[in-house]
């Protein structure tokens, strides 16, 4: 009579794939096997949709430092900025800021003022930009425990079948060591990419907050001056001063 393996080999089917490891593995290996999958799931639809939401804030500013310093007033400034944008979120608060310094019953120094929100304001940006990235970071740092988890259950399989059969024959063990290997495979599978993106987003929030802090900062500069303030990168570069008129003999 054929064992199970010769048949599964037989229909041309993998005795030794993942789904007979799983089947061999029973409820443990089931379990080990959907956490990985709600795992790299989340990990991956994290990863997409942060990176799309930087990319726009990104595009954001570039628009923002192409025709917002243009305008004649911080309000025409900001309404050619997009509407719930991170930098008209910024101009906004600094506008707000301005307007309520006056109605404080114990004024403090509108440059402190005006400093403390904008630093609000971007507090508040950078926080929603990190949103998600501790769950990248904790699939990093655990799924690869989990597969382990699975990796042991499968050797000690392995080890129930070599003390029940009293010798330790290939086929008695290749399926527990085979399900314990692939458990390993996949919390690593599950971890790398967890762990790159992780690093990925938190170097282009870095970006992301050092060009916000910026834009706060010309801000800050333009409201406490009057005006008076504005970038460096606006000014004219490489012109010449107009050359006085020669006088007349």
């Amino acid at each position: 009579m054929a064992t199970p393996e010769a048949a599964a080999a037989a229909a041309g089917s993998n005795p030794y794939g993942l789904l007979a490891a799983l089947e061999q593995g029973g409820t443990i290996a089931w379990s080990v096997f959907i956490i990985l999958v709600i795992m790299s799931a989340g990990s991956w639809y994290i990863m997409l949709t942060k990176l799309l939401e930087q990319q726009k804030i990104i595009n954001q500013g570039n628009r923002a430092r192409a025709t917002f310093w243009g305008a004649p007033t911080l309000n025409d400034g900001a309404n050619k900025l997009e509407k719930n944008s991170a930098y008209r979120q910024l101009v906004d608060d600094g506008l707000r800021a301005q307007s309520e310094h006056t109605k404080l019953t114990d004024p403090i120094d509108q440059h402190d003022w005006l400093l403390s929100s904008l630093g609000r304001s971007q507090a508040a940006i950078n926080s929603k930009l990190g949103t998600g990235l501790a769950f990248l970071a904790t699939v990093g740092s655990t799924s690869p425990f989990v597969g382990l988890f699975g990796t042991v259950i499968g050797i000690y399989r392995a080890l129930i079948k070599i003390g029940a059969a009293g010798q330790a024959s290939i086929d008695a063990v290749a399926g527990p060591v085979g399900e314990a290997l692939i458990m390993t495979a996949l919390g690593l599978a599950v971890a790398v990419p967890a762990v790159i993106g992780y690093n990925w987003l938190a170097r282009r929030n870095k970006f992301i907050a050092e060009q916000l802090s910026a834009f706060a900062t010309d801000i800050h500069g333009y409201m406490v001056s009057n005006g008076a303030v504005k970038p460096s990168a606006l000014t004219q570069r490489g012109a010449t001063p107009a050359k006085p008129a020669a006088a007349k003999a």
